[in-house]
């Protein structure tokens, strides 16, 4: 919202050499934000002159320059006449024109143009005749500013215009305009009214509100005006409650805007048009309430306000021909609506635009309109225009016939029209006011941390325009002014206190963290995961969860595998991935291929976040936007949403050890992935076994399954079955791993009891065992862990043979064992005891036999 200076000054009284800078810091202080300070952009000696001599001189190109000296007395430092060359015909010598002289200053589309002495058409021109189109203040280009024309004769002898007069502060170039961005619950700050009343807010300067004049009451017999809305979406209020319309007749709209409108227009970033429009937006930006003038010659009685019907279409003003929603409101004429005039608080169209030089009466709509059927019908049809952004934040409906009162008297007293006395106001509001909202009075300081007395919080409130009632003990009940729709609440009166006060009284306190709170187990266990990962030497990456179907295939993914029914995005960014991904490993394998493609050699990536696990049966109910959908239908909604669990993935190639002068290195394997998903474990404190498994995408002799000790499968790590390797781009022999971290973060939920640590030696005791190749050794572990008892503090593999020694089919495990107790030391025999139990239990569960 532009917001010139001078045009502010006339609804709230200003310090005298104000500036826009402190009307900024201003507004600032209360909320609103500075978007920048504008000026004129003309700088440098821009004076009065006069006209001594006028030289026509034709040229080749068939153009008439004139060739003119004019006075500028000693604005130029010598009082010689100025010779400066001037293509405009429209004045004579001995007029008083605006003269820019070399190092002044003029706005251009490109930006600043300095003027300077310079040869043209065979002469030394030092300096410009300017148009007002050059200065700024208007877009004639036909000829230059002669004075008197412009401020007319009698202004001209009043300010006593000299040769050599500074002509900026005359013609208003030194004003300065203020911008402010509206944010979409100030709405009322659309409007030089609503910015006064926040300025007045902010330094206590008084307030004129220019919506308070005397207006002529609805009669009986004014233009009949119907409001239909009997087909708005079940539970929404009616799309319009107040209709004003005014009637002026004997218009001659082909009269100019007066000067100081169309200034105003321009400096606010409009741009004039004719009388009609011009009256209509200058009212707009002075109160806040969009207008619309319609011809009344072209109009059937009476006007209808309705829903669109099926199939209805309608050329706009912006020359486009739109299909009609059946939710969009129209303004319509005829005894049953059948010609469409206008989107109702967006744009008009074409069949009743008022036309200068034909057009003679003319007929002005002020009327409210439901906020959210506005900005629908405004998004649907991708029009924003300077009416619906004020209407689809809010506009005060008891502005109305105000607004239409100052439209007419603007049209009567500019355009020559006559005001006719019938008037009609259709006021179909529930309230002619906002519903009252209560509130504890204590609740301002409870929730800011601010004393506000209890007299200081209704003084802030009816500063606003609130009516504020005590009721009982520490009650208040305060109803809203009605160019407030965003205080709904006693949280919103809240923020108004603290606001009016000003936000600088609230000290910056830096909050105490409470027992019990902080981070959840799952943010610590993800974070701790990351750490581990990262401290292993790989890398987090993040990718996009997006998918397509081809993913699968080139994953070799089987037909009926669950991974395949993945969520189909109803508006995906991308028609080539409309799927949500059901695991992670679909979408890490483009991050690799893209790292290696850019020159990394060996890379080693992992990635924590949600996969989407549709539950294809369960449907939501898409309720409507009227109203709030009750608690079942919410419910149903919530059980709809699909599972989304966290997974980890780990996805590698390249060498694991970089051969050098110190070895040949080794690349990348199973093991490796493998020793990273224990580390995820370990690091949650959650034993997992492995397990051969045969799963796509993975080798069939090279994947193992992690299970927790009761079977709950954790995940899978392996390498890349070779044509899925080729499929994606990756380099050979690529290996990969995903787990599910919420099985590992549930396992991992739990308390532990610390033991002391023990300072008695350990006692370490090796055994081999013959075991059919078949026989994991994982499983033969377990059974020694089992059989040897508490005294067992570690177990670890060693050795394995495979040879002459043994059975063709059997192989030799050597484990090493080690013993420690927690109160002594071991004896030998206690340990051989223990030992002796351990090989007992594998004899019996696998048939070991001890080398």
């Amino acid at each position: 919202m532009r917001v010139p200076v001078d045009w502010l000054g006339e609804y709230v009284e200003l310090p005298q050499d104000v500036t826009g800078e402190q009307i900024a810091a201003a507004l600032v202080s209360v909320g609103l934000e500075e978007e920048g300070l504008h000026t004129s952009g003309v700088g440098g000696p821009l004076v009065v002159g006069r006209v001594l001599e006028k030289h026509p001189e034709p040229q080749k190109n068939g153009r008439t320059i004139n060739w003119c000296q004019v006075d500028v007395a000693d604005a130029n430092g010598t009082g010689e006449p100025q010779g400066i060359v001037c293509g405009a015909h429209n004045f004579e010598v001995g007029d008083l024109v605006a003269v820019i002289l070399p190092g002044g200053v003029l706005p251009t589309l490109q930006g600043p143009m300095t003027i300077s002495a310079r040869k043209t058409y065979g002469h030394v021109s030092a300096g410009m005749i300017c148009s007002v189109r050059e200065l700024g203040i208007g877009d004639d280009h036909e000829g230059i500013i002669v004075l008197p024309r412009l401020l007319g004769h009698e202004q001209v002898e009043q300010l006593g215009l000299t040769p050599g007069d500074d002509l900026v502060g005359v013609l208003g170039l030194d004003r300065e305009v203020v911008e402010v961005n509206v944010t979409p619950d100030r709405g009322y700050c659309f409007s030089i009214r609503g910015i006064a009343r926040e300025y007045s807010h902010a330094t206590g300067a008084a307030y004129r509100d220019p919506a308070d004049l005397p207006v002529d009451p609805a009669t009986g017999d004014g233009y009949a005006v119907e409001l239909r809305d009997e087909h708005r979406p079940h539970g929404e209020v009616p799309g319009c409650d107040r209709y004003v319309a005014r009637v002026v007749r004997g218009l001659d709209l082909t009269r100019q805007t007066p000067e100081w409108m169309a200034r105003r227009l321009t400096e606010a970033g409009m741009r004039p048009i004719g009388l009609a429009v011009d009256v209509t937006n200058y009212v707009m930006l002075a109160l806040g309430q969009p207008l619309h003038a319609f011809d009344l010659a072209t109009l059937d009685s009476p006007i209808v306000v309705r829903r669109a019907r099926a199939g209805e279409r309608l050329r706009t003003l912006d020359d486009v021909d739109r299909e009609l929603d059946p939710e969009d409101l129209l303004i319509t004429c005829g005894p049953d609506g059948e010609r469409i005039l206008a989107l109702a608080g967006v744009m008009g169209g074409e069949d009743g635009e008022v036309t200068p030089g034909t057009t003679t009466d003319v007929l002005i709509e002020s009327a409210h309109f439901d906020p959210r059927t506005v900005a629908r019908t405004s998004r649907r049809h991708r029009l924003s225009s300077e009416a619906a952004k004020r209407f689809e934040r809010g506009v005060d409906p008891a502005v109305a016939a105000a607004a239409a009162q100052l439209a007419v008297d603007l049209l009567v007293e500019h355009g020559g029209g006559t005001a006719d006395p019938a008037i009609t106001d259709r006021d179909e509001r529930p309230t002619t006011g906002m519903a009252p909202i209560r509130m504890e009075v204590d609740l301002p300081t409870r929730y800011v941390g601010v004393d506000y007395p209890a007299a200081r919080v209704v003084e802030l409130l009816e500063a606003i325009g609130c009516d504020v009632r005590a009721e009982g003990e520490g009650m208040l009940t305060v109803v809203p002014p009605t160019w407030r729709p965003d205080l709904t609440d006693a949280p919103t009166l809240v923020e108004e206190v603290a606001r009016i006060d000003g936000y600088d009284k609230i000290p910056s306190v830096v909050p105490r963290a409470t027992g019990g709170r902080g981070l959840t187990h799952a943010q610590r266990s993800r974070r701790a995961v990351a750490a581990a990962l990262a401290g292993s030497g790989l890398q987090e990456v993040l990718t996009y969860p997006f998918v397509g179907e081809s993913r699968f295939e080139e994953l070799a993914l089987p037909a009926d595998d669950p991974r395949r029914a993945a969520l189909r995005l109803a508006n995906p960014l991308s028609d080539e991935a409309p799927l949500m991904r059901t695991e992670l490993l679909q979408t890490l394998p483009e991050s690799l291929r893209r790292n290696v493609s850019r020159g990394s050699r060996d890379v080693a990536l992992f990635e924590i976040d949600t996969v989407t696990l549709p539950d294809h049966a369960a449907k939501a109910p898409v309720p409507g936007v009227g109203a709030r959908p009750d608690e079942e239908t919410l419910a149903t909604i919530r059980a709809a949403v699909p599972a989304q669990p966290w997974h980890v993935a780990l996805m590698a190639a390249g060498q694991a050890d970089r051969a050098g002068w110190w070895g040949s290195g080794r690349h990348v394997d199973v093991t490796d992935v493998a020793a990273w998903a224990h580390a995820v474990a370990d690091t949650l404190g959650v034993p997992v076994r492995r397990r051969p498994a045969d799963r796509a995408p993975f080798h069939p002799g090279r994947c193992v399954e992690l299970t927790l000790a009761d079977g709950t499968t954790v995940g899978w790590a392996g390498e890349l079955h070779p044509k899925v390797v080729q499929r994606l781009g990756l380099p050979d022999r690529t290996a990969a791993a995903e787990l599910d971290l919420e099985v590992l973060l549930r396992a991992s939920d739990h308390r532990t009891q610390a033991r002391p640590l023990s300072t008695h030696p350990t006692a370490a005791s090796d055994v081999a065992l013959v075991v059919p190749l078949s026989t994991r050794y994982g499983d033969v572990e377990e059974s020694l862990r089992a059989g040897a008892g508490d005294l067992l503090e570690a177990i670890e593999l060693f050795d394995v043979y495979v040879g002459d020694q043994v059975g063709p089919d059997q192989q030799s495990l050597a484990f090493r064992m080690h013993f420690r107790a927690p109160d002594r030391t071991l004896t030998t025999e206690e340990v051989n005891t223990a030992r002796d139990a351990a090989v007992a239990r594998a004899t019996q569960d696998h048939g070991a036999a001890q080398r």
